[in-house]
C-alpha cells in the first residue's frame, strides 16, 4: 500500500490520482466496446467518457464535502478542490456524470435509456470497482475496527491509521469492489436476457445500492446521519425504492406496446 508512487522533483505522483485516472479510462474503453459489440453510438463514447467522466469528479467531490467531510471542510474551503488527497463519493459521482450523460445524448439524438443499457451500467461498474484499488491505496474509504486480530492495518500516513491507529480494520473498500465486479458480470448476463428498454441500467442501480447499504455498516470513516443510517444508507434506501418502481414500470410499459404492436398488426 502506496500513497506515493514516486516523485517528479518535489511534485509527488499519487497512487490514488493515478487509479482513479485509469478507472476512468478503462470504464471508457469497457463502454467503446460495449457499444461497438451492439453496433449503434461507439463513435460517440469517447466524447461522453471525457464529459461524464470529469462531471463524475466534480460529482464525487462536491458529494463527499458536503454529505460526509463538510464538519472539516467548512474550516478548509480552500482544500475542497484538493481531489488528489482522497475523499470522493461515488454516489455523487454517478449522479453528476448521469446528468451529463442524459444532456450529452439529448444534444446528440441518442436513445437515452438504449445507451445507459448497453454502455453506462456495465461500464460505470467495472470503473467502480478499479477506483476502489485507489481508495486502498490511499488509505481512505475504511472499515471500522474488527475487535480481533484480523483485519487491515493501514500505514501511519493514511487517514485510517491517523482515526484508529494499529487497530485491524474491516476490509471495506475491498468487499465493495470484489462486489462490483460481480454485479458487472450479473449486468453483462441480463444483458442477454429479453428485458425492457431501462432495466438494465435500473437493475445496476438497484444492486449497487442493495451492496453499498449493507456494506456501510462496516464503514468507520464517518458516523450516522438519521435514523442511526449514514447518509449513504438513505440514499441507498431512496435509490432502492425509486428503483424498484422504475424497474416494473418500464416492464409493463414495454408489455403495453408490445401488446399494442400485436393489436395492430
Amino acid at each position: 500500500m502506496h500513497q506515493y508512487l514516486f516523485f517528479i522533483g518535489d511534485f509527488p505522483i499519487r497512487a490514488y490520482g493515478l487509479i482513479l485516472s485509469l478507472s476512468i479510462i478503462l470504464a471508457t474503453g469497457t463502454a467503446y466496446f460495449l457499444a461497438k459489440q451492439d453496433g449503434r453510438w461507439h463513435q460517440h463514447v469517447p466524447d461522453i467518457g471525457i464529459y461524464c467522466g470529469l462531471a463524475g469528479i466534480v460529482g464525487a467531490r462536491l458529494w463527499d464535502v458536503f454529505f460526509f467531510d463538510w464538519e472539516y471542510y467548512q474550516h478548509h474551503l480552500l482544500e475542497i478542490p484538493f481531489v488528489w488527497q482522497g475523499g470522493m463519493a461515488i454516489q455523487g459521482g454517478v449522479l453528476l456524470g448521469a446528468i451529463a450523460g442524459i444532456i450529452y445524448t439529448k444534444i446528440h439524438k441518442i436513445d437515452t435509456w438504449a445507451f445507459a443499457d448497453i454502455v453506462a451500467a456495465p461500464a460505470i461498474i467495472i470503473g467502480q470497482a478499479i477506483g476502489r484499488m485507489a481508495n486502498l491505496m490511499n488509505g481512505d474509504a475504511f472499515g471500522h475496527p474488527t475487535g480481533g486480530n484480523f483485519g487491515i492495518i493501514y500505514p501511519s500516513t493514511t487517514l485510517a491509521h491517523q482515526v484508529y491507529g494499529d487497530k485491524p480494520l474491516w476490509p471495506a473498500e475491498i468487499w465493495e469492489g470484489q462486489i462490483d465486479i460481480i454485479i458487472f458480470v450479473l449486468l453483462l448476463i441480463f444483458r442477454t436476457t429479453n428485458h425492457a428498454k431501462g432495466q438494465v441500467f435500473i437493475l445496476y442501480a438497484i444492486l449497487y445500492s442493495t451492496a453499498r447499504f449493507f456494506l456501510e455498516f462496516l464503514r468507520g470513516d464517518y458516523g450516522t446521519l438519521m435514523f442511526g443510517l449514514k447518509s449513504a444508507q438513505l440514499t441507498s434506501l431512496a435509490v432502492i425504492l425509486i428503483g424498484v418502481i422504475l424497474f416494473i414500470w418500464q416492464g409493463y410499459h414495454a408489455e403495453r406496446i408490445g401488446l399494442a404492436d400485436k393489436k395492430s398488426k
